[in-house]
């Protein structure tokens, strides 16, 4: 049984992530960082929690993270955890380097030392490339990458660094570079799911609007669960090398608004309101990703659409939130 170590096993991804390794049959651990309020650390894992293995730990605490390499011993060491709000890492840019760089930093340095073996995956981003856009309206692994916020510089920092344990220790470290990513688990402080939810409380008579920065920005949305699929694919593949993982359509945050609102019969315009609030300082205006060598070669294909992705996130917050 293969032994798969999941940082940020708690959000997003990485609940996905562990309930699709545990159906391939891998004993599942993962770092948590303790927050104050219990109910939100573990909420996405509590109906897994009695099929893997949980561990207190901080990507800002090198120690924790070599501890915990060392009793696991795993065979996969998957970095999903990270300071991952972007428009925050302008708040908070020293807590966004020491998360997303000295974290994987400290990773490499255990999985060196202690399981030089194991396979390491790198949650990279997007938002390396910033404004970098090829000829053709696509980013791609030979697109510059010049981030634009202090989130994308941390990543691209790990993702260099992944790059270079991987060259300089013969070990088998990969980067995905995953374009957005959304689910009804998302954070409702991102936009997908702050949109989704704030039109639903709109429908039920809950609220009377949503704001939102830039309404003209796009971005590459896809599906969680699609992607943790191509993160395992990425690692189990048997050259350590990086990958895009993207649907390669893009959508501007209006036409979410327009889309989402539209399902429930109603008109965004009326209630979507633009606060500079939400603006970022520097803005990244256009992400569409090239995954096309992903699909081929790792024979990766997304399950959902973005319609179907939207609907799932509408029906389950029809399902949560009451009249």
């Amino acid at each position: 049984m293969k032994k798969a170590l999941i940082t940020g096993i708690s959000g997003q991804d990485g609940s996905y992530l562990a309930e699709y390794l545990l159906d391939l049959g891998y004993s599942v651990h993962g770092i948590i960082r303790r927050a104050s309020v219990a109910e939100n650390q573990s909420s996405r894992i509590d109906h897994i929690h009695d099929d893997i293995h949980t561990y207190y730990g901080d990507l800002t605490d090198e120690n924790s993270l070599h501890k915990i390499i060392s009793k696991v011993q795993p065979d996969e060491i998957y970095n999903i955890g990270a300071m991952s709000h972007v428009g925050v890492s302008f708040d908070t840019p020293a807590f966004a380097l020491k998360a997303n760089t000295l974290g994987p930093l400290g990773i490499l340095e255990s999985m060196k030392e202690i399981v030089p073996s194991a396979k390491y995956y790198q949650a990279s981003s997007s938002e390396m490339f910033g404004n970098q856009v090829d000829s053709d309206g696509f980013q791609r692994l030979t697109t510059p990458m010049i981030p634009v916020s202090p989130y994308g510089c941390s990543k691209l920092a790990a993702f260099n660094l992944t790059n270079i344990y991987r060259d300089s220790y013969n070990l088998h470290c990969c980067n995905g570079i995953l374009f957005n990513h959304e689910s009804p688990r998302r954070g409702t402080t991102f936009v997908t799911n702050k949109v989704v939810k704030g039109a639903v409380e709109i429908k039920r008579g809950l609220r009377s609007d949503i704001q939102l920065g830039n309404l003209d920005s796009y971005r590459d949305w896809g599906h969680s669960y699609d992607y943790v699929r191509a993160i395992h694919k990425i690692t189990s593949y048997n050259q350590a090398r990086n990958w895009i993982v993207s649907t390669g359509e893009s959508k501007s945050v209006r036409d979410l608004c327009s889309i989402v609102f539209d399902k429930l019969g109603i008109n965004y315009q009326d209630y979507v309101k633009y606060n500079p609030q939400y603006a970022r300082p520097n803005e990244l205006n256009f992400l569409q990703g090239d995954s096309a060598e992903t699909k081929e070669i790792l024979d990766w294909q997304p399950t959902y659409t973005f319609d179907s992705m939207i609907d799932e996130m509408i029906e389950y917050w029809l399902q949560n939130i009451s009249q």
